[in-house]
């Protein structure tokens, strides 16, 4: 059964403080190792658990050295039809099932993600790019969110309750509302809606896909999912999350796996009728674009979507400047800024814009940039081609409009990747760069004078993710925590300004442009969203 109470992972830390960061390493490169050497497969689709073959291959290669990571399929709709059948028919059997025995099925699949955590992070890392500490701490995501999750259901009893309308006395010769009546014995019920089609984004490929996709199946839906197929490519971790969840027991239908253009695979989840809601985790206009097609075509689906930010970060003349110096670094070039939680704006107090600059210099000098696979290496390539292309954009409107103060050219690593430096640039709060997301390593700052005209700049962009403030004033912190508009607020965080939610202990949600609920992963809410209430009425 679930663990109540669990523990989060945190692997690497655990590691340093048990004083086995060599025993770490080695684990992970030897995964490596043994991963790496086995690339260039041709893998199938999964649908009903039966392998699947299309007309056409999709090459994923990595964007750490270009390296044929293996040829996955392109599906058409066809096969995206053929997956929602096949979500379809197991969706009775898996809805009807107890509960507590999906919650068993469930568990087991944390054991193994744990079990097999560096090889999956080995994949993760060649697909996408990230360091070792950002992969493993990824799948410890992943396993944290199923036991969370696992934990609700139980901590909820299936998120089920029973009522009683008692009988009374009197007698009416006709109803109304608020008669007196027979006595009634009321269950209420959350009810899974049907299939849900999970649409998974490059930069968490497991944490992310594993989140949504749990939240779906341990609720009682079932699930076509798609990784992403086409420009940042993670169709490899996917297959390793269909081959763990069916180690795990996962009936065949309840999970499916299909890979191709989301023009094809995608679109048919948006307009398929029999798809009754979607998970989505991308950008804003994709976002809106999906939600806007569903209901103009007078359809209604579900939709659970996180849709990116542009987080700001807070720098008061009372900070502790080495704690925000550290933070707005790891948060804004961890990953290469490809997160929707990263940093990409900083509004310092004129007062001590230049020291913070200064240190913030130094601290950036000493980020590594290179093969994500090496020890020591903390920025590794962008995902593509058209990420170079944006980030070198971004660097010229910089320089037209502003200073860059820091980095802005493209880093030759001998390595057939797009490597570049960390930038920092300094412009005023109304160039667009402070608006437009760019997931790139790329940190925007301005000054202020006051505290209220650093939170009004702060939240005058569409998105309402992450946040962060460095202050050691009562009545700033209390004036940023009343009127920041963010899901996620960080205070005095020296390990992230504005990344790296904890799951159990930070929900993670967004606000405005960012989000569409209100409700975020990691949180008691997450589940109902999957959900739909009905009150049931017996009388003898």
């Amino acid at each position: 059964m679930a663990k109540k109470g669990f523990d989060n992972e945190s692997t690497y830390k655990k590691a340093l403080e048990e004083g086995k960061e060599g025993e770490f390493d080695s684990l992970f490169e030897s995964a490596v190792k043994e991963v790496r050497a086995h690339f260039g497969s041709v893998h199938p689709m999964f649908i009903s658990g039966n392998a699947v073959y299309a007309k056409e291959q999709l090459v994923e290669r990595s964007p750490i050295d270009g390296v044929t990571i293996g040829k996955f399929q392109k599906g058409t709709r066809d096969d995206a039809k053929a997956a929602i059948n096949a979500a379809l028919h197991a969706f009775k059997q898996w809805r009807d099932m107890d509960y507590r025995d999906r919650v068993s099925i469930f568990t087991k699949a944390a054991d193994l993600f744990s079990k097999k955590k560096f090889e999956l992070a080995a994949v993760l890392s060649s697909e996408n790019g990230k360091s070792r500490y950002e992969s493993v701490g990824e799948v410890d995501e992943a396993v944290d969110f199923i036991h969370y999750y696992a934990n609700e259901m139980l901590r909820n009893k299936g998120f089920s309750r029973k009522t009683m309308v008692v009988e009374s006395t009197a007698k009416v010769s006709a109803g109304f509302q608020g008669a007196p009546g027979s006595a009634e014995k009321v269950t209420i019920s959350m009810k899974p809606y049907g299939v849900f089609g999970i649409i998974a984004p490059f930069n968490f490929p497991v944490s992310i896909s594993v989140g949504m996709s749990a939240g779906a199946m341990i609720t009682g839906n079932t699930v076509v999912f798609k990784p992403s197929s086409t420009d940042n490519m993670s169709m490899f971790t996917g297959l390793k999350i269909y081959e763990i969840l069916a180690e795990a027991g996962l009936p065949p239908g309840v999970f499916n796996y299909v890979t191709g253009p989301g023009s094809e695979i995608g679109d048919e989840l948006i307009v398929n009728k029999s798809v009754s809601g979607i998970a989505f985790t991308g950008s804003k206009s994709t976002g809106l674009g999906m939600i806007a097609k569903t209901f103009g075509a007078g359809q209604q689906k579900v939709f659970v979507v996180e849709m990116g930010g542009k987080n700001p970060a807070i720098v008061s003349k009372y900070a502790n400047i080495d704690d925000a110096v550290s933070g707005c670094a790891s948060a804004a070039f961890g990953f290469s800024g490809q997160k929707c939680s990263a940093l990409s704006r900083v509004y310092v107090h004129e007062s001590i814009k230049e020291l913070f600059i200064s240190k913030l210099i130094e601290k950036v000098h000493t980020f590594r940039v290179g093969n994500p696979l090496e020890k020591g290496v903390y920025i590794g390539p962008l995902i593509s081609e058209s990420a170079m292309k944006r980030y070198m954009e971004a660097i010229d409107k910089a320089k037209a409009a502003g200073r860059v103060l820091y980095g802005g050219k493209r880093v030759d690593t001998g390595l057939d990747g797009y490597y570049v430096e960390p930038a920092i640039v300094e412009l005023r709060h109304d160039h667009e760069l402070f608006h437009r997301e760019l997931f790139a390593p790329i940190l925007t700052i301005d000054s202020y004078k006051d505290i209220s005209d650093a939170i009004r700049m702060a939240n005058d962009v569409e998105y309402g993710l992450t946040a962060g403030m460095y202050s050691k004033n009562k009545r700033e912190i209390k004036e940023f925590s009343a009127n920041i508009e963010a899901g996620v607020v960080y205070i005095n965080r020296a390990i992230s300004a504005t990344t790296g939610a904890i799951v159990g202990l930070h929900t993670f949600v967004g606000w405005k442009g960012s989000g569409l609920t209100g409700k975020g992963t990691g949180s008691k809410f997450y589940l109902q969203q999957f959900m739909r209430e009905q009150s049931l009425s017996l009388t003898k």
